[in-house]
């Protein structure tokens, strides 16, 4: 991993050592407090039905939108050829 070196006040360096939790880098605790979060946080957000329910509807607007841009294309191709 690519790293990049900061220079930072004693007192910058101070509040963000503040902030650090126990075992977790600089670098985990700037991306904590800056709000970017890792797609691992969601695993087990949602029970298994839910999850299911979702895929199923995740799926089926897939599929709307596959059958609408198919036809709009068959329009389009269509005015095309005159």
């Amino acid at each position: 991993m690519a790293t990049k070196t900061i220079t930072v006040t004693n007192d910058a360096y101070e509040a963000l050592k503040g902030m650090k939790e126990e075992k977790e880098s600089f670098s985990e605790t700037i991306i904590r407090i800056s709000g970017k979060r890792s797609i691992k946080e969601f695993v087990g957000a949602l029970s298994s039905s839910s999850a299911d329910k979702l895929k199923k509807e995740v799926y089926a607007v897939r599929q709307r939108h596959a059958t609408a841009h198919r036809e709009r294309m068959k329009k389009t191709v269509s005015g095309l050829e005159g």
